[in-house]
């Protein structure tokens, strides 16, 4: 079974700087898609960046292209989301996701309701 556990967020004054974090369990992720999703209230969870686990390859949403930056570490099965120049538009719960015999560009297109496996979210507050 696929854990996925997030820590990290909080709270930040716009263009500050957080870096979150998603430790995976329970698998080989060779074969695997990990990525960072975000919902704020009153909107659908959206795609924010993605990481191929093999090879490294990754994809970002439009909105934070620049200014964040998703990577992994093989040996601790840790994802990562460095997230600079911060703005209010960014607060929302942010949820690692996981999805198989993926790619970090595929990621980007499949709807949430079709991910099957999530972290349970960790709050991101920007002030202004």
């Amino acid at each position: 079974q696929v854990q996925l556990v997030e820590a990290g967020g909080g709270l930040v004054q716009a263009g500050g700087s957080l870096r979150l974090s998603c430790a995976a369990s329970g698998r080989t992720f060779s074969s695997y898609a990990l990525g960072w999703f975000r919902q704020a209230p009153g909107k659908d969870r959206e795609f924010v960046a993605g990481i191929t686990w093999r090879g490294g390859s990754t994809c970002y949403a439009d909105s934070v292209k620049g200014r964040f930056s998703i990577s992994r570490d093989n040996t601790k099965n840790t994802m990562y989301l460095q997230m600079s120049s911060l703005k209010p538009e960014d607060t929302a719960v942010y949820y690692c996701a996981a999805a198989r015999f993926s790619t970090a560009q595929a990621l980007q297109h499949i709807p949430p309701s079709d991910i099957v496996y999530w972290g349970q979210g960790t709050q991101v507050t920007v002030s202004s």
